[in-house]
């Protein structure tokens, strides 16, 4: 597994990973900045046992898909069922992607990013633009109620 130190960032195969029910703005910004600083990115729609999404993975999968500029070829979308880290070993990702909007945030971001660390995969946090900072999948998902 090529870790971000082993090349330059652009050579970097960087994972994505959340729900994304739905996916929006915010998670959109943290994928248009990701695939400016890393060769490949895989937004993963993945399984959370802790939440259970009104879409399936692949209904989520194809609804991000559908949101995505053509010309955004490093951006790939996938489903996973399995912990980050043992995607990021089959497909060859150093470096885990997570948007941060606040300290509670970064506070369980940084416990989950000591584990994969020392699983062999990086977390790089990109923090929410201060406009994108009150949004949610939650907030969004009640206002389509």
């Amino acid at each position: 597994m090529a870790h971000a130190s082993a090349g330059g960032l652009d050579s970097t195969r960087a994972v994505y990973p959340g729900t994304f029910d739905p996916f929006t703005p915010g998670h959109f910004d943290v994928v248009d900045r990701s695939r400016r600083m890393f060769g490949h990115v895989t937004i993963l729609a993945a399984v959370n046992a802790d939440k259970q999404p009104s879409q399936s993975t692949a209904a989520r999968v194809t609804e991000i898909h559908r949101l995505l500029p053509a010309d955004w070829a490093n951006v790939t979308v996938a489903g996973w069922h399995g912990l980050t880290v043992e995607y990021c070993r089959h497909h060859g990702c150093g470096v885990i992607v997570r948007g941060v909007r606040n300290s509670t945030d970064y506070q369980r971001e940084h416990e989950l990013a000591a584990t994969n660390e020392a699983l062999g995969v990086t977390t790089v946090f990109v923090p929410t633009r201060p406009e994108l900072a009150k949004m949610s999948s939650t907030a969004v998902r009640a206002l389509r109620t």
